[in-house]
C-alpha cells in the first residue's frame, strides 16, 4: 500500500484552515468553494482541531443554532488524530475505521502539511486493484515471465 507521502504528492499542497474564532458559515463557505468536506483549525501554526460538514450539520444546523454566530471553537473536534508522511494508507484506513472518521491531518516536523481522506484511500485501493487485474490478465494470456 502507498504511503502518505506518495498520496500527498498527487494532491494539491494547499492546507485549508481557519482559526477558532471563525464562524460555522465561514467554514461552510470554504468547504463549498474548495469542494472539501472538512477544515482544519490552526492557530499560531499549531493544529487545534478539525471541523467537518457533519459537525456543522449535527452540532449547529440540526439543533437550530445560528451558523453565523457559532464559532469553530464551539464545535471543533479538539486535538485530532494525525499521521506523519511515513505512514501507510493501510495504517490510515485502520485509524479511520477504528475512530469512525474520514479525514486525517498530516503533520511533518510539527507543521500540518496536508490531509488524507477516505476518498484518497479508496482511490489508492482502486488503482492497486487495477494493476493486479492487469497483471493477472497478462499471466492468464501466457505472457508472464517464467523462472
Amino acid at each position: 500500500m502507498s504511503t502518505v507521502k506518495a498520496c500527498l504528492a498527487q494532491k494539491s499542497a494547499r492546507v485549508f484552515s481557519l482559526d477558532s474564532t471563525a464562524t460555522v458559515v465561514q467554514a461552510l463557505q470554504m468547504m463549498r468553494e474548495q469542494r472539501i468536506r472538512s477544515v482544519l483549525v490552526i492557530e499560531g501554526g499549531a493544529l487545534k482541531g478539525i471541523v467537518t460538514q457533519g459537525d456543522c450539520a449535527i452540532k449547529v444546523l440540526l439543533p437550530g443554532r445560528d451558523a453565523r454566530t457559532v464559532t469553530l471553537a464551539e464545535i471543533m473536534s479538539r486535538d485530532p488524530q494525525t499521521v506523519n508522511m511515513a505512514a501507510t494508507l493501510d495504517q490510515c484506513m485502520k485509524i479511520m475505521m477504528g475512530r469512525s472518521i474520514r479525514h486525517l491531518p498530516v503533520v511533518d516536523a510539527g507543521t500540518v502539511v496536508g490531509m488524507v481522506s477516505i476518498g484518497d484511500i479508496v482511490k489508492d485501493i482502486m488503482q492497486q486493484q487495477g494493476e493486479h487485474i492487469r497483471y493477472l490478465e497478462t499471466y492468464i494470456k501466457g505472457h508472464a515471465v517464467e523462472y
